[in-house]
């Protein structure tokens, strides 16, 4: 018998074809089965992670801006907040610190200098101003600039001012780095341009505000009263006035060193002069007239940029003062009520705020826009903030015990003075 093998090879061909026709369809079904059995129990899954991805996926990694963690610091730049008293609140903790180091601006003094010269806490950075009843935005220093493209600005006043001064230009610097265009042949008074923004912040040293002639070194050690003049004010920032946009203008402490008063270029009387047969007027008497004086030429000066009136700042100086021993070592800010403000600090303070009330009460009716800065309740639960005996270099690398000056009334850079510029900011920008 002959095999048709031909017709076998050919059945048996079909056969095979046809059993993979329905393995694929077998295989294909039980596939579509198990991938819609799949989605139902993965789609409560597959969901957030979607989502996830949405949100990360424009996410660009931020440049480190320490001092930026909560949501209240991130207002955003068009919203106005609600009004409230600025200079009335407390330090609450700010885990992320400042938005600059002593290695990242290069605007610090050395006596302000407390990392550098080896302060070897830093916990006094790691605290923020939070008025009562209102958030407070942190300082934004790109929308400072752009708000004052092609301004002037100056600083006005004594060491205080150019610790202010140099904590605004290291806030500034994390933006555009100034260039120094002037400084005086003391190079007490500087000047700064930031140049993409056409804007100049001057830092005047005048800290009497009127004409003065000082014998004392760095150390603030005397040799000879003041010679101050109460009717004159002090050419250094009267020169300037009608240029500038802003200015912060202050003064205080040194109205409390000796000094001979002049008016009409005749003396008239003195402060802790004894010996020289002058009467003993005392500082509040010299105090009074230059503030009034100052007050009266800014009233009548029709100026028509934005002027600060700053109160002094209060110091913690205890068991001495700056020269006989005082010291500042507290790490922390102080509770409340635990700290007073001192005699001598309360009476500046009062006259300050007399004369200020005094001047604001008549510039409302020529529209000078003159506005006060009160920081002296800001600062006073702060005794944490200054350098104390790091207002040197590595004061205890010789001796761990030995007796250096401190330094309680100036403050750490970066430290609390940064936080004026935030209530600054805010009263510039929607005040």
């Amino acid at each position: 018998m002959r095999v048709n093998w031909i017709s076998f090879s050919t059945n048996k061909h079909h056969h095979i074809i046809v059993k993979l026709a329905v393995v694929v369809l077998l295989l294909g079904l039980a596939f579509r089965l198990f991938v819609a059995h799949y989605k139902g129990f993965a789609s409560d899954l597959e969901s957030p992670v979607s989502e996830k991805v949405q949100v990360r996926a424009p996410y660009v990694e931020p440049p480190v801006l320490v001092g930026i963690s909560e949501n209240e610091d991130h207002i955003h730049l068009d919203v106005i907040t609600e009004k409230c008293d600025l200079f009335k609140g407390d330090w609450i903790p700010n885990p992320s610190g400042p938005s600059y180091t002593n290695e990242s601006c290069p605007w610090i003094e050395n006596h302000q200098n407390c990392m550098k010269n080896g302060r070897p806490d830093f916990g006094y950075l790691y605290w923020k101003w939070k008025p009562h009843d209102c958030q407070l935005p942190r300082f934004n220093a790109e929308r400072f600039l752009e708000l004052m493209r092609n301004k002037a600005w100056a600083l006005i006043g004594d060491s205080i001012s150019r610790n202010h001064a140099q904590s605004l230009l290291c806030m500034l610097s994390t933006v555009e780095q100034p260039v120094q265009i002037h400084q005086d042949v003391d190079s007490k008074s500087k000047r700064w341009h930031f140049q993409s923004y056409n804007l100049t912040i001057s830092n005047i040293w005048s800290p009497f505000l009127v004409k003065a002639a000082t014998f004392e070194d760095i150390n603030g050690v005397s040799t000879a009263e003041v010679q101050l003049h109460l009717d004159k004010l002090d050419k250094k920032w009267l020169d300037i006035y009608p240029s500038l946009d802003y200015m912060i203008i202050s003064t205080g402490k040194w109205f409390l060193k000796a000094a001979v008063y002049h008016e009409n270029d005749v003396i008239v009387g003195c402060h802790l002069c004894p010996g020289k047969n002058l009467i003993e007027l005392g500082f509040e008497y010299a105090y009074k007239k230059t503030l009034h004086y100052v007050m009266d030429f800014i009233k009548t000066s029709k100026h028509k940029g934005l002027i600060f009136f700053r109160t002094s700042t209060p110091d913690h100086f205890k068991n001495g003062e700056w020269h006989n021993g005082g010291t500042c070592l507290k790490t922390i800010p102080a509770k409340e009520g635990e700290v007073k403000i001192k005699d001598l600090n309360r009476i500046l303070r009062n006259i300050e705020l007399e004369e200020f009330e005094k001047a604001s009460a008549k510039v409302a009716n020529n529209e000078l826009n003159l506005k006060l800065l009160d920081f002296t309740n800001l600062l006073l639960s702060r005794p944490d903030g200054h350098p104390g005996p790091y207002r040197q270099f590595q004061p205890y690398s010789k001796n761990k015990t030995a007796v250096v000056q401190n330094d309680c009334l100036h403050w750490c850079i970066p430290g609390p003075i940064d936080f004026w510029n935030d209530v600054i900011m805010e009263i510039v920008a929607n005040g």
